[in-house]
């Protein structure tokens, strides 16, 4: 509830570059969609735990838990806002699947989602524009295809070992927001393949510490808990670097850890806090 207050709160807030997604506070801009993130986690934990003996029925198994995170992606996708909507409801999905809905229901969910992010993607002519550039980034560099053509130059040109730290040339007055959306590009450019699949393998790590943290927590609230934090982190850093590097189209979603944006690290922070201390009071693992 308090979660949904400040998404409408949200909306009635200024507008900065054409959306309403900032809560201001005096010097302080909340955003209250990367707080909605870890509500409709801990939503989804409880409700799961404690209707886990009714999840096959439909009502309790896919209407009411997603009825209710959809309350939050609809305030989120009035901003507007797509892409935070699409990561919550995939995380939403792999919650209800893990905590062992029936893969029928969640596949048809996805399938009735689909029209709406189709009506949103058409509905806004820079969305449809996104898609246009995603797919020929490099025929119109000079208009909508910019800013993906010149993250794909920057990624390029770092080579195998980079320029250097702070060496990038094309975050200066050249690639668009390299600190938040578009800064894995920057890395890349300044610590070439090396660092970006150093990158790489950080999440990847983060991952796998996550899915054990989950098996190991003393009850399924904790991992659904634990899961939920993982896929949710992983999952925000797969999309915005495939973002990056035109296997998506483009998107504003945070690169967790690295983008500027204090509503970012903050609930990003809190969902690693949760994580370890669900490992933390982890079982151990049985011998097989």
């Amino acid at each position: 509830v308090v979660t949904c207050l400040l998404l409408v709160a949200a909306l009635f807030g200024p507008k900065i570059a054409g959306v309403r997604r900032w809560i201001r506070l005096g010097p302080i801009g909340l955003q209250p969609a990367e707080f909605a993130k870890l509500s409709s986690i801990l939503f989804l934990a409880s409700y799961l735990d404690r209707k886990h003996s009714k999840l096959a029925s439909p009502l309790h198994g896919l209407i009411i838990p997603l009825g209710v995170v959809g309350v939050l992606l609809v305030l989120i996708g009035l901003e507007p806002d797509l892409g935070t909507p699409m990561l919550m409801f995939t995380v939403a999905g792999l919650l209800l699947f893990v905590a062992g809905a029936k893969v029928q229901w969640i596949l048809a969910a996805g399938l009735a989602a689909a029209p709406i992010v189709g009506y949103e993607l058409l509905k806004y002519p820079y969305r449809r524009a996104r898609v246009l550039s995603f797919l020929t980034p490099f025929e119109n560099i000079r208009g909508v295809g910019y800013q993906l053509s010149q993250s794909l130059l920057a990624v390029g040109s770092g080579g195998w070992s980079g320029k250097g730290f702070g060496a990038s040339q094309l975050k200066l007055m050249y690639l668009p927001t390299p600190h938040t959306d578009f800064i894995f590009p920057v890395v890349c450019e300044e610590l070439g393949l090396i660092g970006a699949l150093a990158i790489l393998g950080l999440f990847a790590t983060l991952l796998v510490r996550g899915v054990r943290a989950a098996r190991r927590a003393p009850n399924l609230f904790g991992s659904l808990l634990a899961c939920g934090v993982t896929f949710t982190i992983c999952l925000q850093a797969f999309f915005n670097m495939a973002m990056s590097l035109g296997l998506l189209p483009t998107k504003g979603i945070p690169l967790p850890f690295f983008s500027f944006g204090g509503s970012s690290l903050l609930s990003t922070l809190i969902g690693v806090g949760i994580l370890l201390n669900i490992s933390r009071q982890g079982l151990a693992e049985p011998l097989h």
